[in-house]
């Protein structure tokens, strides 16, 4: 069965109302995928854009999970390579060329890194660091990366390293180590970029659906907003539903690992021009990385902690994570971030794969030190699992999930393209650069910039800013709703845009974007 593509990438309440209806209990698609995360939205895309029928279901939103709690960065694979993970890390560098260079230029751009070389750091410790910036530089040369694109390491004077980021303690500074990387306006923008491209394609991207139970051949679902229960046939059945994969097939284990950030208020910090890597003591492969996220936010993080139990939809963040990310900053700052500067707080969980003996848990190795390597599981019943793996390689995990689907179940279809697929709003420098828009619109939407701009254009109230301070306007809100898939006011706060991140701009802009979804939504019928 082959679906008509979409005449466009546009997700809304309409759409995915119809396209339901056309779903459950109708005939078997080639693909269904469960998650819509990063990894989901991928296979949904890789699926799709290789020409057979895919139907993407989350029992929330999209990047309701790990995808929308990241560091928002887009890793060379420095860190696997310093700990051994070769292979690891050349695959993070050729996904890293492909986002910033193919795939997503408008979202992903370089961002400078300052390590301060402060009296904490020994010459040694600088020494492994310079070296290890090297060698993510040749990583670079091996993924074919253009220098245009990510610059070399270099050497900076302690008076360069202030200039660069000001709040640094001016006693015993030495210089610094500054260092390029891959970094995502937002995570989260990234998912809804790659499940409207897979809708472009004619995938039929769900939310609000989820599966209750998994097998070979499907799975039964319950629409979420109505209660009701039904079934979607599959030739094929991927699940993607990262740390809650364990729930849905049995003999997957996961040993999920925290990571939390803190945000602070850009004030409190001073005009930060480059992020920093601040050395965790006692660990040579480990830093906090400081954020400036170009929205008057700054993000700290981030932790690496083991979670036992039940896992949560939204996990807490715990104050002995605060407290360690508040200790480490305030070792290199001139003045003490408190923790009532603290505007926000989240926390994210790694899916990482348990591969330890059964019975064993308790005695695997830390969280930080397991491989972040992807893994393909086939279940007895035939569901493929895709778990492990990062945000910088989705793509690659996705492929690799639909190539199992598609040798196991014996589906017509050739390679991937996604490699080299420009996801939607992509465009090359040049043409982003030319584009008459607002350059904070520009890097959310890329070449869609001007349509959402032309919102405001057409009525002067959506040109306002939703939040003073914060750079978002009603007409991304009403965007979000239109276009981007968001059904209510949590999903355009906390995923569409990421006003939701500080709760006390949460409240504050609470009002004004439930009045704007519901306009949305009624004009959309």
């Amino acid at each position: 069965m082959s679906l008509r593509p979409a005449p466009d990438s546009s997700l809304s309440a309409a759409r995915r109302s119809r396209e339901l209806t056309g779903t459950v209990g109708g005939p078997a698609v080639d693909v269904l995928v469960v998650g819509l995360g990063a990894t989901g939205a991928g296979a949904a895309l890789d699926a799709a854009s290789r020409g057979l029928s895919v139907v993407a279901v989350d029992a929330h939103d999209l990047a309701f999970g790990t995808s929308r709690w990241s560091s928002k960065l887009i890793h060379g694979g420095l860190r696997y390579l310093a700990s051994g993970q070769l292979d690891v890390a050349h695959e993070s560098a050729v996904e890293r060329g492909a986002l910033m260079e193919r795939t997503a230029p408008h979202l992903v751009r370089a961002q400078p890194f300052v390590l301060p070389l402060t009296p904490l750091v020994s010459r040694g410790q600088a020494a492994l660091a310079w070296a290890g910036f090297h060698a993510g530089d040749a990583l670079r040369v091996t993924a074919r990366t253009a220098r245009a694109t990510l610059p070399p390491p270099r050497r900076l004077s302690a008076v360069e390293t202030r200039r660069l980021a000001p709040a640094l303690r001016a006693d015993g500074l030495r210089g610094g180590l500054l260092s390029w990387d891959g970094r995502l306006v937002d995570d989260a923008r990234l998912v809804t970029a790659v499940a409207r491209t897979a809708a472009a394609h004619g995938a039929r991207i769900l939310t609000r659906v989820r599966a209750l139970e998994l097998t070979g051949s499907g799975a039964r679902v319950r629409d979420e907003l109505t209660g009701e229960e039904g079934e979607i046939r599959a030739r094929a059945v991927i699940n993607a539903s990262g740390v809650w994969a364990g729930g849905l097939v049995d003999g997957i284990r996961i040993r999920p690992s925290r990571g939390t950030h803190l945000i602070l208020r850009e004030e409190d910090l001073g005009p930060l021009p480059a992020g920093m890597h601040i050395p965790i003591p006692g660990e040579t492969n480990r830093f906090v990385l400081v954020l400036p996220q170009g929205d008057g936010r700054v993000y700290v993080g981030l932790t690496d902690e083991p979670v036992e139990g039940d896992i949560p939809d939204v996990p807490e963040v715990p104050e002995t994570d605060i407290g360690f990310l508040l200790d480490v900053l305030g070792s290199v700052l001139n003045l003490p971030v408190r923790r009532e500067d603290v505007v926000g707080a989240f926390a994210g969980l790694r899916p990482l794969l348990d591969t330890s003996p059964e019975g064993h848990r308790g005695t695997a190795a830390r969280t930080s030190d397991i491989s972040r390597r992807h893994a393909v599981l086939t279940s007895s019943e035939g569901v493929i699992t895709v778990v492990g793996g990062k945000l910088t390689t989705y793509r690659r995990m996705a492929e690799d999930a639909v190539d199992a689907a598609v040798a196991g179940r014996g589906l017509a279809a050739g390679p991937s393209p996604t490699a080299s697929l420009p996801l939607v709003g992509a465009a090359s420098p040049a043409v982003l650069d030319a584009l008459v828009a607002p350059r904070h619109l520009v890097r959310r939407y890329g070449t869609e910039a001007p349509a959402v701009l032309a919102l405001g254009e057409r009525d002067a109230r959506l040109s306002e800013r939703v939040l003073p301070g914060h750079p978002v306007t009603g007409a991304e809100l009403l965007w979000a709703v239109r276009h981007e898939g968001a059904l209510d006011e949590a999903d355009v706060l906390d995923r569409r845009t990421r006003i939701g991140m500080v709760p006390a701009d949460r409240a504050a802009a609470l009002e004004a974007v439930r009045e704007l979804v519901g306009e949305g939504l009624v004009s959309r019928g």
